[in-house]
């Protein structure tokens, strides 16, 4: 499985780096994932979440 923001969806995106004549070679942006643990349901999951978003949300750490 690929990893993904649980909040927010965010994941790797893919396009091409651009040298200046102009060749085009494929490359990742990766999103700034942390894996964490939160407690939903009563039960400890471990989740990636990307950093703005544990910056924003009010998750219940564990």
């Amino acid at each position: 499985m690929a990893k993904e923001c649980y909040i927010t969806g965010r994941k790797t995106l893919s396009g091409n780096n651009r040298s200046y004549a102009m060749n085009a070679s494929r490359r990742k942006w990766k999103s700034n994932l942390q894996k964490i643990r939160i407690v939903e349901d009563g039960a400890i999951k471990t989740v990636y979440v990307s950093a703005r978003a544990l910056k924003k949300s009010n998750l219940t750490r564990a």
